[in-house]
């Protein structure tokens, strides 16, 4: 294949129609809307949703479920993830999207206790699991509720 024989996909390179510009266009006078009627006035695009009097589709559909406004978003992230830190070092919220473990913390970040820790931290986030805070103080860090 050379470049000169490249040619751009069947149907993708149709130009868009001039209407109302007379006879010979094949679209003059009604350009396209045809004779009278609710689609040959302007701004007759409609309301979203509206399928001419039909019941519209989002009110066909049944409605299932339920979502708690009260409910929070928590971010979870386990001990195990926290070995990229140094000895003695501060682990917060900001420090974790430093390093990338978080990237939008939402409603909090919750430490969850999955695989071992090896380095003596100090951990300052919304919350922790049970097995999470001890294996930090086994480890010889501090959990901090923020």
């Amino acid at each position: 294949m050379n470049l000169c024989d490249l040619r751009p996909a069947e149907g993708s390179k149709e130009s868009a129609w001039r209407r109302g510009r007379g006879h010979a266009t094949g679209n003059g006078k009604t350009a396209g809307r045809g004779h009278k009627g609710q689609g040959q006035r302007s701004g007759s695009g409609g309301k979203c949703g509206f399928e001419g009097g039909q019941m519209p589709l989002y009110r066909r559909l049944p409605k299932r479920g339920f979502t708690c406004r009260n409910s929070k978003d928590i971010i979870s992230i386990n001990v195990n993830m926290l070995n990229v830190f140094e000895n003695d070092a501060v682990v917060d919220i900001d420090a974790l999207k430093a390093v990338g473990l978080v990237s939008n913390p939402r409603d909090g970040v919750k430490i969850l206790g999955e695989g071992e820790l090896e380095r003596k931290l100090t951990i300052k986030v919304n919350q922790f699991s049970k097995t999470a805070l001890e294996k930090i103080e086994a480890a010889g860090g501090k959990a901090e509720v923020i």
